[in-house]
């Protein structure tokens, strides 16, 4: 039996300051690591919209994309990273799955400890601020 691949999308929102907009994330028992705004692609979704929906939940910002920055595809997973901007709301957690605890900007220096979901970023998420 052939699985579907699990798809998604993530916002990359740095402001004037060069700070990444990420957030603390984690199911109840397990330990919280930050990441970008991202999550599952729905089925009546493309990867953009997914984005925009993504960064809304766990942000409450609205952000408009500005380009896809990083595409991950491999037996497993298909993830486009966008970046975006910010266009409207305020910092608020809508996140109808209650994995978001904590919505922060993080800097580059930030960025070299922070305890990542997916370590396998870093290098990624610190080209962001050259």
């Amino acid at each position: 039996m052939i699985l579907d691949k699990w798809q998604g999308a993530a916002g990359i929102c740095l402001n004037e300051d060069k700070q990444l907009l990420m957030v603390l994330q984690g199911t109840e028992e397990e330990v919280k690591t930050w990441s970008v705004p991202s999550g599952g692609k729905e089925t009546t979704e493309n990867f953009e919209t997914c984005c925009i929906r993504e960064v809304y939940e766990e942000t409450g910002f609205v952000v408009d994309i500005v380009r896809e920055v990083l595409h991950k595809n491999n037996d497993v997973v298909e993830v486009r990273y966008f970046e975006t901007i910010i266009k409207g709301g305020q910092m608020m957690i809508h996140d109808p799955d209650e994995l978001i605890y904590d919505i922060a900007r993080k800097s580059k220096d930030d960025l070299l400890y922070l305890t990542l979901t997916f370590p396998e970023d870093r290098q990624f998420l610190l080209s962001l601020f050259q």
